[in-house]
């Protein structure tokens, strides 16, 4: 089995590159899935509080025999939670529901910025890395001014910046902004959701050159740009088959083609506009 690459964030914490996302999976469910990617070679998870699945996923994680230590597990705070006080309880009820007395990144899932709490809320996350109970934080969905006003107004650089990212939506001059700043970029749908991606013809084409899926020729691409990347399935064939995408690799046509299927379209909300508190 091909290892999975690690990127090293800006504390020094080293994270996989491929890693397993359980984003719309019921809880029971997310038990089985995480289950099946820890045994297909997965060694990151991604969760949140808002996916109402840290109890299936953390379980999964405890009966595996994998070292808790060999696993990155990552969650979010929602929306709701946000604020100093709230954020600090809010990763008191996560690590219950997940079963660990750490978590390997905490993110802000968004930044709702209409209500301004997510200063207050990084805030709360720095004492977490501080007192070692977060080994990295960081935040989701942030744009460049969310990003700017935490630099200025706080003394912790966001180790990762989770958003949607995928062909049609390559966030180019925000990867190149996380770049600047040593905060990683992490790809979520990085498929695209659907099929308008992955049956792009020139997706196909590659894939066939290359004797692969147009998914793993996606999953690829992300990885070749440096994003970390996190297919979520629940079907055993497809978890295994988004792993199998580390012996191989896309030349620079290859990455040329994918890099014209921008089309500037998102599929999830603006962040900036964004004020889900539900």
């Amino acid at each position: 089995m091909s290892s999975v690459p690690r990127i090293t964030l800006n504390n020094g914490v080293t994270m996989p590159q491929l890693g397993f996302g359980v984003w719309q999976v019921p809880d029971d469910e997310a038990a089985t899935a995480v289950a099946r990617a820890l045994e297909a070679g997965y060694r990151s998870i991604d969760t949140a509080a808002a996916y109402e699945n840290e109890v299936g996923t953390g379980r999964a994680i405890a009966e595996s025999g994998v070292p808790r230590e060999d696993v990155f597990l990552t969650t979010k705070l929602w929306n709701t939670e946000q604020g100093y006080d709230a954020t600090l309880r809010a990763f008191d009820a996560s690590l219950e529901r997940l079963g660990t007395d750490y978590v390997d990144l905490y993110l802000i899932h968004w930044p709702v910025p209409m209500f301004d709490r997510y200063v207050d809320t990084w805030r709360a996350f720095e004492k977490l890395a501080t007192d070692g109970r977060a080994r990295a934080i960081g935040v989701s969905n942030f744009q460049p001014p969310h990003l700017e006003r935490l630099l200025a107004e706080t003394s912790t650089v966001p180790a990762v910046n989770q958003v949607e990212l995928h062909p049609h939506f390559q966030q180019e001059q925000l990867r190149t902004f996380n770049t600047a700043h040593h905060i990683a970029t992490e790809a979520w749908s990085p498929l695209g959701q659907g099929k308008d991606v992955l049956t792009e013809p020139s997706v196909g084409a590659i894939g066939r050159k290359h004797g692969r899926t147009p998914a793993q020729v996606v999953l690829r691409w992300h990885l070749q740009l440096g994003n970390v990347v996190i297919p979520k399935s629940v079907t055993p064939s497809r978890i295994t088959e988004n792993f199998e995408v580390l012996d191989f690799e896309l030349d620079a046509e290859d990455m040329s083609a994918i890099a014209a299927l921008e089309t500037g379209s998102r599929l999830g909300p603006d962040p900036s506009t964004m004020d889900f508190m539900g």
